[in-house]
């Protein structure tokens, strides 16, 4: 394996070097992950030369968007001007575009093949053996409680209901301190009004969390942009053999449902609700699915081999 890496300048040299010495005469593929548009045309032009399958990550489409793209005005424009050469770029040059999903493909105007790529999960090696108690569920939360869009206070509002004629399901949720501070005084005691523990940690404090929990939720409002999106908290979760909860969003719905993960409802509050019942007596099972074939689909080392099944044709 080459990384061709660094400042331009770096790579440049590096890609120099290479060729001199002969490393790059029996390549198989190139796959590309670039930060920022564009990337080397020299090293892109020697490959095309050379026939050697190239593929890239296009991995957001955000500024197509007109309320997610921040920019406006001229900035925006010359933005989106640079954007749509980029796709060109790729269509001179690549001859496979991964996305996150597959239903992010409609939105990239590429006319080459799309393969779908979702974030790759990390074996965590967990050794915790999980048995169904008679009290409630405990169920997590972790990520953001500042938007309305990632649907926290959806997720609320089911659980009232849930637990309403009896505690079906605890909530722990885990976000920055500093925005749980920002939050307004009602959504402060309406969290503390339903028993909810608050935690602000990460790393190895947040995994060893996970290990106490039985499954976790991913409440985001269904969205044309949400559709297409794999949340990196969904990986995370299902590598530390969490099942999840989660609303109809395309991409994340399609994940969770490949080989039952987890439970999929609407964005609404009744819906969530008759799920997270049913997920307090069934996470066993579902967890059961995940030991059994996530890692295995779904690890980084699978993500390598799709990327080379796809550039190489295997399997065509």
């Amino acid at each position: 394996i080459l990384l061709l890496s660094g400042h331009s300048k770096a790579r440049e040299t590096m890609f120099a070097e290479w060729k001199s010495k002969g490393k790059l005469n029996n390549l198989l593929f190139c796959y590309m992950v670039p930060q920022k548009p564009f990337i080397d045309s020299k090293v892109m032009k020697f490959l095309k030369g050379k026939n050697i399958p190239v593929g890239v990550f296009y991995r957001d489409v955000y500024w197509k968007f007109d309320e997610l793209y921040p920019l406006k005005g001229i900035k925006k424009t010359i933005m989106q001007s640079i954007y749509r050469r980029e796709e060109k770029f790729y269509e001179k040059f690549c001859d496979v575009i991964f996305l996150p999903s597959d239903a992010m493909g409609k939105y990239v105007s590429i006319p080459k093949r799309k393969v779908a790529l979702p974030p790759g999960g990390t074996p965590m090696n967990i050794d915790v053996i999980r048995e169904k108690t008679d009290g409630p569920s405990r169920g997590l939360y972790v990520g953001g409680i500042n938007n309305e869009d990632y649907g926290l206070f959806l997720l609320l509002d089911a659980l009232e209901i849930a637990n309403k004629q009896k505690m079906v399901c605890d909530l722990t949720v885990v976000c920055r301190q500093e925005e749980f501070n920002g939050l307004p005084d009602e959504k402060k005691k309406r969290l503390t009004d339903l028993n909810v523990t608050i935690k602000h940690i990460s790393g190895r404090a947040l995994n060893e969390l996970y290990k106490e929990m039985d499954f976790a939720f991913i409440p985001r409002y269904k969205s044309t942009y949400n559709d297409f999106s794999v949340p990196v908290k969904l990986v995370e979760y299902l590598s530390n053999e969490l099942p999840v909860v989660a609303t109809n969003c395309e991409a994340q719905k399609d994940i969770i449902e490949s080989d039952r993960y987890g439970l999929i409802c609407e964005d609404k509050p009744a819906s969530m609700a008759e799920v997270i019942s049913q997920m307090s007596q069934e996470y066993l099972e579902y967890r059961m699915n995940i030991k059994k074939t996530f890692i295995e689909k779904h690890s980084w080392l699978a993500r390598v081999e799709m990327i080379k099944a796809s550039l190489l044709k295997e399997g065509l």
